[in-house]
């Protein structure tokens, strides 16, 4: 039906810019009849939903899932990263990367 309706348009439109212009010259009611069929496409068109796209699950390419990068994998590790992307925290002051006791020798 959506086709039908979509298709309906176009002559629609067609007809309406052949009429309008039925005793010019050639040129110029091929221009008509072009420009009456664009514009009835694009009323039927959005009349008939054909330019609406269905919407795709919220990630269509499953790859990127789980890789840290999505906003629902910074959700989901957010305590434990402390809202950075994965292997990206910055390191604590506190902590020593080769030991020690506060970087003066004992």
């Amino acid at each position: 039906m959506q086709i039908l309706t979509f298709i309906g348009f176009i002559v629609a439109g067609s007809a309406v810019g052949l009429l309008s212009c039925l005793g010019d010259d050639f040129g110029i009611t091929l221009f008509m009849t072009c420009l009456g069929a664009f514009f009835g496409a694009i009323l039927g068109g959005a009349i008939s939903g054909i330019g609406r796209g269905r919407s795709p699950g919220k990630y269509p390419d499953d790859t990127l899932r789980g890789l840290g990068t999505t906003d629902d994998d910074l959700m989901d590790n957010y305590w434990r990263n402390e809202n950075h992307p994965q292997f990206m925290k910055p390191t604590s002051p506190d902590s020593k990367p080769f030991g020690g006791t506060g970087g003066t020798t004992d």
